[in-house]
């Protein structure tokens, strides 16, 4: 993923440096401001599905949050040094093993503490500059390449047929070279990011699976690889079926995948606001701004994922 980051949005900046113009470069910064051609936020006869689609996507990078535990564990950040990596118990080809996946916890002195802080700083600085700084600046850049290329153009297509018809368009004003590479980019980007999201929903559902069984079987031995895999097939031959069914709509499963995020992120955003309340020492818990900013959150999930429901179904 980072060698693809580091490769793909240089290389989506020197298309737009090589496309966009003066003038593309100020509808982008009246658009970060609200004001389109001729309406100012939402454009008239928008599908709110839609809308609540492009506004709520972040609930795949945002359910995916809930993967952090494991790649701190993974990594050694904090108290993930001390807990159990899970990353061999997914690939382990010995069947049972014992497994500990509840966290471990320390003492709340002021050395501690401090050290708590610290980490949380860094973990702060990391997801700003990668997650925050380079995703944003990845969507205002594929943003303005799809303008520069493809705005007002007769013959637009929607779903995947855009990003071929983006590609060629590339081709015809830059070079067939060009163009090749950009379709290979996106393609890419477009794989990496539903392997991520497969791995990391299938580590999710594996590990909440693992510790509901060890709470009702009252064992410590399980074989965490089999169901890892067990969820990981389940998704891909529920997509390889859509397809048998002709499903093919790319617009159509992304709406549906990203109400469905947000729901989830409704879920369990509340779960991890009352988490912080309830079971999280005061010390550690986030400073208030945090906390206003969960809640808002929660109710603009909420309110979203009711009205699209209703809208759909009545």
């Amino acid at each position: 993923t980072q060698t693809i980051i580091f490769i793909a949005v240089p290389f989506i900046l020197l298309l737009v440096l090589m496309s966009a113009s003066g003038a593309d470069w100020s509808a982008l910064g009246h658009g970060l401001l609200g004001r389109g051609d001729g309406y100012n936020w939402l454009p008239q006869g928008i599908s709110f599905a839609a809308f609540f689609a492009a506004f709520a996507y972040s609930g795949a990078g945002g359910n995916l949050n809930l993967t952090q535990s494991i790649y701190v564990k993974e990594k050694g950040y904090g108290m993930g040094k001390y807990a159990q990596k899970i990353s061999g118990l997914f690939r382990a080809r010995d069947g049972h093993r014992d497994i500990s996946l509840e966290g471990e916890t320390f003492d709340l002195n002021e050395e501690n503490i401090a050290n708590f802080r610290a980490w949380w700083k860094r973990i702060n600085l990391e997801h700003g500059l990668v997650f925050w700084f380079l995703g944003a600046l990845a969507m205002l850049l594929l943003m303005l390449l799809s303008y520069t290329t493809t705005f007002g153009v007769s013959e637009n297509s929607e779903g995947i047929a855009f990003v071929i018809h983006q590609g060629t368009a590339i081709t015809q004003t830059m070079s067939p070279i060009v163009g090749t590479l950009f379709l290979i980019a996106v393609c890419v980007m477009l794989f990496q990011t539903q392997l991520g999201v497969l791995d990391s929903t299938s580590r999710i559902m594996a590990e909440n699976a693992a510790i509901k069984r060890i709470a009702y079987k009252k064992e410590k031995k399980i074989n965490l690889s089999k169901i890892y895999f067990i969820f990981l097939w389940a998704q891909i031959s529920f997509g390889i079926l859509l397809f048998l069914f002709n499903v093919r709509e790319p617009r159509l499963l992304i709406t549906m995948g990203a109400i469905l995020n947000a729901v989830a992120m409704f879920v369990h955003v509340g779960l991890v606001n009352w988490m912080n309340h309830t079971i999280m020492p005061r010390p550690l818990q986030a400073a208030w701004w945090r906390k206003a900013i969960v809640i808002v959150v929660f109710l603009v999930f909420g309110a979203f994922s009711l009205y699209t429901i209703f809208d759909k179904l009545f």
